[in-house]
């Protein structure tokens, strides 16, 4: 092959078929869930939990503040493990959408760990200091996960 000979031309579509969706989560996404659990088939027991907010009409500076300085620290005190958290970089999405991954035991333990969450006074002060200038989510979307048995190994 001559210095001058060009790769031909590749179709985006073509390239990103061709490499695996895990390249393109963060490795902490694969760590998190084994953070806890040597054992790949302990990791397996827990369940992922897909969060999508989205936030009122030119909140979402103001939602992400809430996060960066308060919710995640009190979702750690309360056992709700953050795995990572996502915006879109397209509109209209880009400018009202807060997207995270959390890790629980199990979906009771995600239960307990949320009733605990919500019922912390810290968390209702920060909540309604927060929301004084009008209410920063308009909807969440909550989905659960399970890792199928052909999902390559987390960590």
């Amino acid at each position: 092959m001559s210095v001058s000979a060009r790769m031909p031309a590749v179709k985006r579509r073509t390239l990103l078929q061709a490499i695996p969706a895990a390249a393109f989560l963060p490795a902490s996404l694969w760590a998190a869930s084994r953070q806890d659990h040597p054992n790949p088939a302990l990791a397996a027991t827990g369940v992922f939990e897909l969060r999508v907010y989205h936030a009122a009409s030119g909140k979402l500076g103001d939602l992400l503040a809430r996060f960066r300085e308060h919710t995640i620290k009190l979702f750690d005190r309360h056992g709700i493990k953050s795995v990572a958290y996502w915006t879109p970089l397209e509109e209209p999405e880009k400018s009202n959408t807060l997207i995270y991954i959390l890790h629980h035991p199990s979906r009771e333990a995600a239960a307990a760990n949320w009733k605990s969450f919500q019922d912390d006074p810290e968390w209702k002060s920060v909540h309604d200091k927060s929301e004084v200038n009008g209410k920063l989510v308009d909807k969440v979307d909550s989905t659960f996960l399970a890792l199928t048995d052909f999902s390559p190994p987390l960590g």
